[in-house]
């Protein structure tokens, strides 16, 4: 019993025995059986699920890395999925994650059909919902508004005296984050009287050639624009790269802003005016707010993580 208590984290012993059980594991090669823990009795399993959006993205890499780093540290594994901004895949996944009894689960997302509602009350197990924060969580919510981004960015763009603003934007029939975004962009302008000139919502996923041929596409229709703002930073690039083959420049010619703070836009010739969105910490405050749940300890069921708008020098 005092093994397992190492093993797993828990308390009641001392530092003298937590030694010693350690080195036995490292003398004999000893490896807990983890599928065993997690179909034995309530509360012993140390699995937990977490599904995000896209796995390919490096926004949600660093969160997951973060987490999974975190839930390590702390004794538990995890189970990763992705429902790519479909709400019945999410259920999907989460209907096969249940068959293995996870001690918790980690949803990047506040969007779930009935079934996965339903489904996670069943399970009553601690839920935390995690990137774009909800005030109303099934039990925790760790994360930050997509549409206060928007509407900042929106006050940033129109604050350098651009008027001829346009959007271009990805996952058009699905109800994304990047939804939210612009319609907090377009309230943003709303608040000087403007409305977007021209808007390019394409149904790829977002991307690097997403946002020039985007890009591309909407200035053949709308050649007078003097801003832009896209998806994220990596369609914001791309936006950059074909406005550089027509010879224009940016800020000179026409603004760009992005979203995200993401690591490719840091070996821009200029700094890309965008909103950083400080990931590690959300993985790790996410982890440590669902462990702190776990072991019964008092946690806040509702987390903003501050984002932070870049200025830069595109717009």
């Amino acid at each position: 019993m005092t093994v397992s208590r190492v093993l797993r984290g828990a308390s009641g012993f001392s530092e003298a025995t937590r030694e010693k059980v350690l080195q036995e594991v490292e003398r004999t090669g000893y490896l807990p059986n983890r599928l065993a823990a997690a179909f034995g009795p309530a509360g012993t399993s140390t699995l937990i699920g977490v599904c995000v959006p896209r796995l390919t993205s490096p926004l949600f890499g660093s969160v997951l890395e973060a987490l999974n780093l975190t839930l390590a540290r702390l004794g538990y594994q995890t189970m990763i999925g992705s429902h790519n901004q479909l709400p019945e895949e999410e259920e999907i996944w989460l209907r096969t994650l249940a068959s293995w009894k996870p001690a918790a689960v980690v949803l990047a997302s506040r969007v779930h059909t009935p079934g996965t509602v339903k489904l996670l009350r069943d399970m009553a197990v601690p839920v935390a919902e995690i990137w774009d924060l909800t005030t109303k969580p099934i039990d925790l919510a760790i994360g930050f508004s997509h549409y206060d981004n928007g509407q900042e960015m929106a006050r940033c763009v129109t604050s350098a005296g651009r008027r001829k603003i346009g959007y271009v934007g990805a996952l058009g029939s699905r109800n994304t984050s990047g939804r939210l975004r612009y319609h907090g962009f377009v309230a943003g302008l709303a608040e000087t009287g403007l409305t977007l000139m021209a808007e390019e919502i394409l149904q790829d996923q977002p991307g690097f050639y997403a946002g020039y041929y985007g890009t591309e596409t909407m200035l053949a229709r709308r050649g007078d624009l003097d801003a832009i703002y896209f998806h994220d930073d990596e369609m914001a690039i791309g936006g950059l790269a074909y406005l550089a083959r027509i010879g224009l420049k940016a800020p000179q010619d026409i603004g760009v802003a992005g979203w995200g703070g993401m690591e490719a836009a840091s070996i821009l010739p200029r700094r890309l005016t965008t909103t950083a969105i400080p990931t590690t910490r959300l993985g790790k405050t996410a982890a440590e707010a669902l462990v702190s749940r776990l072991r019964g300890d008092p946690v806040d069921e509702v987390t903003i993580i501050q984002t932070r708008l870049v200025p830069g020098s595109t717009i």
